[in-house]
């Protein structure tokens, strides 16, 4: 059943799949060694009768019906490279429709649709789109981000080269040290330079600005917890603000930063020239996705993630806003392997700290966590997603930079 599903009429056959099967009774189909899943229970099977594909999947796992057994990079990419590389689309004959129905029944899979897990938002949910995807504790943040809980997109050397051995809790800290040095330089801070954190989460690049350039800065906090959690730190010259961009004030700021990595945050382009003072520096690290059609519907993210506007937008509309807007684009630079690499190490560190999590969060927003940041991963690993840092520049009256 699972062979003809994934592989069609082409397949040839259980051996032909990428991945290795194994049931709740103890049978098992698929290649020994593959990338493994576990059905723990037959209702994972009705949910990918009714919903085939990416949401049928992420439903089973995240309700504890069906587990990855092994890597869970492996498991993922081995299903991804089914259902994006096949050179068309999954054919069926009549009789292999009528088998796997038949299959279905004789397994109990047949009945009527389960209800989507807790965590999954209902369409239209007020609530969860306003909390956004930050609703865990800060406990459980920092078993992820690591030391100061900085939440960009970190700057490793040589990241095309670097093993899982890289991905530990130091080799990560000292990746967002680098990458706030760097940011830092660009945005060309200076003692007194008033700079707005479009995205501070708690507080880690703007402890580095006041820290260490003298810097007054305004961070925008997605959560009244991490508000509070900046508040709580006491830091000179740091002020925690609620996350709507009407929270910065008129401005003008010297410099303005965005520095999305677990959630990317959008904000209108010509807002963000009007906050910014003449000749002052804005620095994006943005998420970008391929450019090409893109349908609106359910998606993982949009589902447990970010309910309101999930998708990243593509390198080219992003580009295109801030020169519409009047700000001069001076550099993009891909961040596509540090953004894979990123991902990966918080990965490891959320399958490191696992019980904790689990008791901090919930076992169901533990696995949805771990299977945003693998998905991420790959998805920067093969090109579908990527990661750009961009710098611009508000003109002065005169038409130049500041100096």
């Amino acid at each position: 059943m699972l062979a003809k599903i994934m592989l069609g009429d082409a397949g040839a056959g259980p051996g032909a799949l990428p991945i290795r099967v194994r049931a709740w009774d103890g049978s098992a189909v698929g290649p020994v060694g593959a990338p493994g899943f576990v059905v723990r229970h037959r209702r994972a099977l009705r949910r990918l009768l009714w919903k085939p594909g990416e949401m049928g999947l992420v439903r089973a796992y995240v309700a504890g019906e069906l587990d990855i057994d092994g890597d869970v990079f492996a498991a993922l990419g081995a299903v991804a490279r089914v259902m994006r590389d096949g050179a068309g689309p999954i054919r069926l004959s009549g009789d292999d429709k009528r088998d796997i129905v038949r299959t279905a029944v004789t397994l109990g899979a047949v009945g009527p649709e389960p209800k989507p897990p807790p965590e999954e938002f209902a369409p239209g949910d007020r609530d969860a789109a306003l909390a956004g995807p930050m609703r865990e504790p800060t406990a459980f943040f920092a078993r992820i981000l690591g030391d100061g809980l900085p939440h960009g997109i970190a700057q490793w050397d040589g990241a095309a080269d670097l093993d899982a051995a890289d991905l530990d809790a130091a080799g990560l800290g000292a990746a967002q040290a680098a990458a706030h040095a760097a940011v830092a330089e660009r945005l060309g801070l200076v003692p007194g330079a008033r700079l707005l954190d479009l995205d501070c989460g708690w507080g880690a690049f703007a402890r580095y600005a006041a820290a260490e350039h003298g810097a007054r800065v305004v961070g925008l906090a997605r959560t009244s917890e991490q508000a509070a959690h900046v508040a709580a730190l006491a830091l000179p010259n740091v002020e925690a603000r609620g996350f709507d961009l009407d929270d910065a004030g008129d401005g003008p700021y010297d410099a303005i930063v965005g520095l999305a990595g677990i959630a990317p945050a959008h904000r209108p382009a010509a807002r963000l020239r009007e906050l910014l003072a003449p000749g002052g520096r804005l620095v994006l690290r943005q998420p970008v996705r391929r450019p090409g059609p893109h349908p609106v519907r359910r998606t993982f993210t949009t589902g447990y993630l970010v309910p309101d506007g999930g998708e990243p937008p593509t390198l080219g509309a992003l580009v295109d806003d801030l020169d519409e807007a009047g700000l001069d684009v001076r550099s993009v630079v891909s961040l596509r392997d540090h953004c894979a690499r990123t991902s990966r190490a918080w990965a490891a560190g959320l399958q490191e700290h696992w019980d904790e999590c689990e008791t901090l969060a919930g076992a169901g927003r533990s696995r949805v966590w771990l299977l945003y940041l693998a998905a991420s991963a790959l998805a920067c690993e093969s090109g579908r997603l990527g990661g750009h840092e961009i710098s611009a520049i508000r003109l002065d009256r005169e038409g130049r930079p500041r100096p």
